[in-house]
């Protein structure tokens, strides 16, 4: 069930629910089966009662109209979906925007069984209250970021930008997403979410804990009395030491209280 109070949409947990799960940036691609892979064993074998996407799920998305199209992108995309789909009937999916899939529409939620949350959204489980985000909005200081975020979002970009054809979307995305990979090859530095802006969203939002991602950062920070930020990981079955971590909430028995606890390597068996 979900409630709107102030600027934060609010979503509470059933009252059966005792594992909930939190991932984030996997930046699904067909050109890394691994991480595909180690993402449906995942689904398919989590004793979660709810997964939370909280962002870049895929590496890009361009339309949810891309799902009939005849190319490679379509057919990697409905297989994607089809897994979405078969995990939604066993745990309940959340699906929240990052800045890779942010076109990521209705249609396609249906399609997969998951209802899709504004950002912010503040979660009620365990008598606790749980602010969660993807994280983009909070880095202010990548400015250029920030302005490049504020003109894609807007309707009227939305709008023109799905109505032209769908491989000229897809042009479109490979170049963002090669220009994103010359920038890390650069060894740029990246901006982290503003401190002062994350208490300001908790205090708003009546929360005491922040998760989000999106930093790639995974960590647990303290941001001020009884004030929590839990970083989540991205996953990369690639890297050096791969990454495929969960983030876990667990109810106590006598919902009392919620333990948090970090799953390494989640699937990638």
């Amino acid at each position: 069930m979900t409630a709107t109070t102030s600027r934060y949409a609010e979503l509470r947990a059933p009252a059966h629910w005792r594992v909930v799960d939190f991932i984030s940036d996997l930046h699904l691609q067909a050109s890394e089966p691994l991480t595909v892979q180690a993402w449906t064993r995942y689904l398919q074998h989590t004793p979660a009662d709810a997964v939370f996407i909280l962002g870049d799920l895929f590496e890009v998305w361009v339309g949810d109209d891309g799902l009939d199209g005849a190319d490679g992108d379509s057919l990697f995309e409905r297989d994607c979906i089809a897994t979405l789909h078969d995990a939604a009937q066993h745990s309940a999916l959340y699906f929240l925007h990052g800045n890779r899939d942010f076109l990521f529409g209705v249609g396609a939620a249906q399609r997969a069984g998951c209802t899709l949350l504004s950002d912010p959204s503040v979660f009620v489980f365990g008598n606790r209250r749980w602010l969660l985000s993807h994280g983009d909005a909070l880095c202010l200081d990548d400015r250029n970021y920030q302005a490049f975020r504020a003109r894609v979002r807007a309707d009227a970009w939305q709008r023109g930008f799905l109505a032209q054809p769908l491989a000229q979307r897809r042009q479109f995305a490979r170049g963002l997403r090669q220009r994103s990979e010359e920038r890390k090859r650069s060894g740029a530095s990246y901006a982290d979410v503003d401190a002062t802006l994350a208490r300001q969203w908790l205090e708003e939002a009546g929360a005491d804990t922040l998760i989000h991602g999106h930093t790639h950062r995974p960590a647990d920070h303290a941001l001020g009395p009884n004030l929590r930020r839990h970083v989540l990981s991205d996953w990369d079955l690639y890297a050096s030491i791969p990454r495929a971590e969960v983030l876990r909430l667990q109810r106590s028995a006598s919902c009392a209280t919620v333990s948090v606890e970090r799953l390494p390597l989640a699937g990638a068996r």
